[in-house]
């Protein structure tokens, strides 16, 4: 088995996760604090997708958005284009700034929001590595 996960340096992490929680409905299945205050490392889950945050103490550079992306962000898949629009709407009360909103492409319906801190987070239909028709 083989399994992807995704892990996140914020400057604010305790903030992020309680905002990725309220935006995403990701829950927290583990956290272990750092020696100032912040994150060390932890575990967040939304259905069977997983990702780890931690406190970004060290200042990592952010990939500048040319246009509507840096290039690297997240991508979620989720049942259908009503679980898409909950999602939307769940992210935009919770703050995020919108880069898409819900919308059908060749390929997908999906959208796409910056979370406080500036990175992004798709959330579409399309299931990545599956053979499209």
């Amino acid at each position: 088995m083989t399994q992807l996960n995704a892990y996140i340096g914020y400057r604010d992490a305790g903030t992020a996760i309680d905002w990725l929680g309220d935006a995403f409905g990701f829950e927290t299945t583990s956290r272990f604090p750092d020696e100032q205050g912040g994150v060390a490392h932890a575990e967040l889950r939304r259905g069977d997708a997983a990702i780890i945050v931690f406190s970004d103490r060290d200042g990592y550079e952010r990939a500048p958005r040319k246009g509507d992306t840096s290039g690297l962000g997240l991508y979620l898949s989720v049942a259908d284009e009503a679980a898409v629009d909950a999602v939307f709407a769940r992210a935009v009360d919770a703050g995020a700034t919108v880069v898409w909103k819900p919308e059908t492409t060749p390929f997908n319906y999906r959208f796409r929001v910056l979370d406080p801190e500036g990175f992004e987070w798709t959330f579409g239909i399309h299931r990545p590595g599956q053979t499209v028709s």
